[in-house]
């Protein structure tokens, strides 16, 4: 059984940071990129991040490049998400998801106070 499973989310002040985690299992996904998204109340889901399983290639939303960095650990099948320099509209639910396989995880809270 395929799984995405999230972590690393919470409550943080402005100008605070967090690193998110996307823990995979139950398949191989070393020829599927990886993608963060979030969606806030309200609001549409928002792309945030991708890196190929290989970890050579990433790409940033314009919202969040110079403060968010994706990587990713092969060895423990798991993708990170390191958030820095946090403001209030970063707030929202921040999911992982293998597109090409549909597959997304449920998703982790955080929240930004000002």
């Amino acid at each position: 059984q395929v799984q995405l499973v999230e972590s690393g989310g919470g409550l943080v002040q402005a100008g605070g940071s967090l690193r998110l985690s996307c823990a995979a299992s139950g398949r191989s996904f070393s020829s599927y990129g990886m993608n963060w998204y979030r969606q806030a109340p309200g609001k549409e889901r928002e792309f945030v991040a991708s890196i190929s399983w290989s970890g050579a290639i990433t790409s940033y939303a314009d919202s969040v490049k110079g403060r968010f960095t994706i990587s990713v650990d092969n060895a423990k099948n798991t993708v990170y998400l390191q958030v820095n320099s946090l403001k209030p509209e970063d707030t929202a639910v921040y999911y992982c998801a293998v597109p090409s396989l549909n597959y997304r995880g449920q998703g982790t809270q955080v929240t930004v106070s000002s």
